[in-house]
């Protein structure tokens, strides 16, 4: 009997994953254990591997779908098994449209016009409805892009609106004529009309044929997986919340001639090495404490108001940016501390993070005066109401307790606030 294999759940808040690449195949042995895919959360990047051994069957789902936990993602079994009751659901517009009923010619003449593959493109993408708020199916989105078609700029016959396959094929198939060798690069696969060939009459012609999902003068590449999301959820925070920032300079002296002996003590004990995020990030805790009303949660018509403080440290990997958190954070001592955020920083950038360990934070810190940065504006981590940035060490003119200025190592802040 055919057994499936699962997306797992990864961590109490993740409801579903990006399978963003396939290391199997159909026909493909495998045994258990065997990495069979990678898959991402909003969060990090995950081997996915095989709970049974046997043959690849069948792969439910294809590279880049966003796939719900708990459900099949594909059939490992014996040659010739039947796995039709181990498919998940298909998909709103993979169900074939209900034919139409035969009517009256008055009725047929009162109906609305419907898109044929004689539309033009343009006629289509111009009737930009309401309808693109309800979304696009992953498949019209596939489909969009492989034909360099904006599919937010379609009008959507799926449910409530929403855009889905057959949408977006009424659009590719009004592109242009293509001429013998354009059709030819066509038919390989390799190769796709513009909107409007440079031929006669609009034709298409080899030299315009495009890279698929290649928009004309640009560079094109699908954003998804961490990065999708956190453009996402930067987009939302600036939307909901109404955000202000704060900038200012300290004199860094005190903190600079601190690290230093904490740094002779470090080469006689051997303890972490103490940076000056670390004695920010103290701090900042300490601080905390006084202002309570910075370390919580706006919920619309609640504000929750945290005892401890989860603090989360922006980290910028490979896969975009990440926030692990360090619980209980105002209860560690500096040493822990620093050791806490470095475990967690490291985590991230070798993708080794948990789903857990990046979410629940209370407040954020994000440093960017490693990159030469004065100052900047962050952007709240929602539903946190502050998150505070930190600038790079500059030299600037103090004017002293006798009137004389003299210049001084500083650094700024940026605290924004909803």
């Amino acid at each position: 009997m055919a057994t499936p294999v699962i997306m797992p759940r990864q961590g109490q808040s993740v409801e579903s994953c990006i399978l963003t690449e396939w290391k199997v195949a159909p026909g493909d042995v495998v045994a258990e254990g065997t990495v069979i895919a990678v898959i991402e959360t909003d969060k990090a990047s995950f081997e996915l591997e095989s709970t049974a051994a046997g043959t690849v069957l069948e792969l439910f789902w294809e590279a880049d779908d966003d796939v719900p936990v708990l459900a099949n993602v594909l059939a490992i079994g014996e040659e010739g098994e039947d796995v039709s009751d181990l498919r998940p659901e298909q998909e709103a517009d993979e169900v074939p449209a209900p034919e139409p009923s035969i009517a009256p010619s008055t009725s047929q003449a009162e109906a609305p016009p419907i898109a044929t593959s004689t539309t033009p493109a343009t006629s289509v993408a111009s009737a930009v409805g309401v309808g693109t708020e309800a979304g696009v199916s992953p498949r019209a989105r596939k489909l969009a892009l492989r034909s360099g078609i904006d599919p937010e700029s379609i009008q959507g016959t799926g449910p409530c609106g929403r855009v889905i396959e057959r949408d977006v094929q009424a659009v590719v198939e009004g592109r242009p004529r293509l001429s013998a060798s354009a059709l030819a690069a066509a038919q390989g696969g390799d190769l796709e009309p513009p909107a409007r060939g440079k031929g006669l009459a609009g034709m298409a012609l080899a030299g315009d044929m495009l890279e698929p999902g290649a928009i004309e003068g640009a560079e094109v590449e699908q954003v998804k997986g961490v990065r999708k999301v956190v453009a996402e959820r930067m987009m939302h925070s600036l939307g909901s919340t109404a955000q202000f920032t704060l900038n200012a300079t300290f004199d860094a002296t005190a903190v600079q001639t601190f690290r230093k002996r904490k740094r002779e003590e470090v080469k006689e004990s051997g303890g972490p090495k103490i940076t000056l995020n670390d004695l920010i990030a103290h701090a900042l805790l300490e601080t905390l404490k006084r202002h309570p009303s910075l370390n919580a949660h706006f919920l619309g018509d609640r504000i929750a108001r945290f005892e401890e403080v989860h603090l989360g440290v922006a980290v910028d990997t490979s896969r975009g940016l990440m926030v692990p958190v360090v619980r209980s954070a105002c209860s560690k001592s500096l040493e822990n501390l620093s050791a806490g955020i470095k475990d967690l920083v490291e985590s991230c950038l070798e993708g080794t993070v948990l789903p857990d360990q990046l979410s629940g934070g209370t407040f954020t810190l994000t440093n960017l005066g490693m990159l030469g940065i004065d100052h900047f504006t962050p952007v709240i981590n929602v539903p946190e109401v502050s998150i505070l940035g930190v600038g790079g060490i500059s030299l600037r003119p103090i004017r002293g307790k006798d009137g004389e200025v003299s210049f001084a190592e500083c650094i700024t802040l940026s605290l924004t606030t909803d």
